[in-house]
């Protein structure tokens, strides 16, 4: 299935498993459905299963949006209390549609929960209260965290509660459970290929995911084999402790002056904390000229960076003494301060700033995933989980770009269990995709404005996207025309700098064009120019 087809799907108000391999375009597409939503004056309720996936996509972890937290079980008592939370229960009505990301590190039992709290607060009777429900994820990757979770025989002795519960399954993965299968969303399984770029690596990769590595495979891999790592490029290890060890080493070795920048926060405590630990950029970040780094943040106009862009410290920029990093693809730009948030309902609750980078000789598997990488080197020598060494190979998008120092037979495992479901999910997206194609145009609109109604949004679009990350990825329609056709027409007129071209003026000034020729690129003149980059802290005023 394309992520046309699955946003078409989506837009219908279906309940919808969203899947497929990875660089496949999961979050692209959950990008363009939330800016769809937003055109039309609907507010998502954005949440993700650990903090590092909810600060990928800028919202909630799925615990602390349904008020579950760390809990392990609900009692009567403890769901009743859930529901009478103010905070909770307006939030849970405020939604019209619940996305959880990476939902196959999510287990049976903490889905179940989410459901229960759900029907609590909105209708008994309906899956997630009648939500529409998107379940976003991988299973072939991370399986859920059930260490310290109940077990199959921890089973709640309240029968008000046990109907929402589960015979939890050894394995535990989320559709395995009651709340899953009272869902029954549509499976879309996106089939393109964004990341991979080389046959043969993918090739591989299939075989690990379909169990069926061989020699031939294995002796691929082998000619990536290097003891150390080679050039330029990120390190993935099993464990934290090598990732630590590595990046201060690292770090130590460069003798230039170190600066230090340290994350703000505002909001509450509480959510506070929770950002600061899905976010990738540490609280206290020490760089160095000729650190290596990596970004931990989309670019949110979509053009600069992603989360993942490795690059070098270059220079500290005067005035604002932002670091000055050079990408692999050449170009320099200064990095500015970023925020990760968690917003409901238009208003923010919680928010931290911090330079979205991180040092990037190495870092964990567990981190990597979601991330794409030009290069990787890698000990997976230590591979301890299933789907672990299939997460750390699929970051890269090439053959060529993988070095391994290590490799252990788990490394190239996945869950058998998963290897069956996955059949089950291919053949239902193709039932899926054959019945909507086999819908007219005119019903598939009726279906959709038909949705947009039911949330109480407006069927005349009020925004187009400029960029699917984030909340901030819409402006006024036509604006962009409109600042044009004035400045053609009033070539004197002072027009505002919006983000865009403040961001394309320090690219373009630090790729050493004169400001002469950036007066003329922009349309402006030339004291203009010289002023923005004063502002900018690009140069000195005089």
């Amino acid at each position: 299935m394309t992520q046309a087809q699955a946003l078409s799907i989506l837009k219908t108000g279906a309940n919808v498993f969203l899947t497929g391999e990875p660089g496949s375009g999961k979050t692209h597409t959950v990008n363009e459905y939330v800016v769809w939503l937003k055109a039309h004056g609907i507010e998502p309720a954005i949440t993700a299963s650990t903090g590092i996936a909810a600060t990928h996509i800028g919202g909630y972890t799925i615990h602390s949006w349904s008020g579950i937290g760390i809990k392990r079980t609900l009692s009567a008592y403890d769901l009743d209390r859930i529901s009478q939370n103010e905070k909770v229960a307006k939030r849970v009505r405020a939604t019209k549609i619940l996305i959880i990301d990476e939902v196959s590190m999510l287990s049976a039992a903490t889905l179940s929960m989410v459901d229960a709290v759900c029907r609590e607060i909105l209708d008994p009777q309906k899956p997630f209260g009648g939500l529409q429900v998107l379940l976003v994820g991988d299973f072939f990757q991370l399986p859920p965290v059930i260490s310290g979770e109940f077990s199959g025989n921890d089973k709640s002795k309240d029968p008000a509660i046990d109907m929402f519960s589960d015979a939890i399954s050894k394995t535990q993965f989320a559709f395995t459970s009651n709340a899953w299968r009272s869902l029954n969303p549509i499976v879309c399984y996106l089939s393109e290929q964004h990341r991979q770029e080389d046959e043969d690596f993918l090739q591989i990769l299939s075989a690990i995911r379909h169990g069926e590595i061989d020699e031939t495979h294995r002796d691929m891999l082998r000619t990536r084999y290097s003891p150390k790592v080679q050039g330029d490029r990120a390190q993935l290890f099993s464990h934290n402790a090598d990732v630590n060890t590595i990046n201060d080493r690292e770090l130590e070795k460069i003798t230039e002056a170190a600066r230090v920048f340290n994350m703000t926060s505002r909001g509450s405590d509480r959510l506070v904390e929770g950002l600061k630990k899905g976010c990738l950029s540490p609280e206290r970040l020490t760089l160095k000229v000729g650190a290596r780094v990596m970004f931990t943040k989309n670019d949110i106009a979509g053009r600069s960076y992603v989360n993942g862009t490795l690059g070098v410290v270059t220079s500290f920029a005067q005035g604002t003494g932002y670091p000055v990093v050079k990408m692999h693809n050449g170009r320099s730009m200064v990095v500015e301060p970023a925020e990760w948030r968690i917003d409901d309902n238009g208003k923010t609750l919680a928010l931290i700033t911090q330079l979205p980078l991180r040092l990037a000789w190495a870092m964990t598997v567990h981190k990597s995933q979601g991330m794409s990488l030009d290069a990787a080197h890698m000990d997976l020598s230590g591979a301890f989980e299933y789907g672990q060494g299939y997460v750390a190979l699929s970051r890269v998008r090439t053959l060529k770009g993988l070095s391994l120092a290590g490799l252990n037979e788990r490394a190239l495992e996945v869950h058998p269990e998963i290897q069956k479901k996955d059949a089950e999910m291919r053949a239902a997206s193709a039932a899926a995709q054959k019945a909507f194609a086999a819908m007219s145009a005119e019903d598939l609109a009726l279906m959709q404005n038909n949705f947009i109604k039911a949330c109480g949004g407006t069927l005349e679009a009020k925004a187009k996207k400029v960029s699917s990350a984030g909340s901030e990825g819409i402006v006024e329609e036509g604006k962009g025309a409109r600042l044009a056709k004035i400045r053609e027409t009033h070539p004197n007129a002072y027009m505002p700098w919006s983000k865009e071209e403040d961001e394309r003026l320090k690219e373009a000034f630090l790729s050493g064009k004169p400001q002469k020729d950036l007066a003329q690129s922009f349309g402006r003149q030339k004291g203009s120019i010289r002023a923005r980059l004063i502002k900018l802290g690009l140069i000195e005023e005089d």
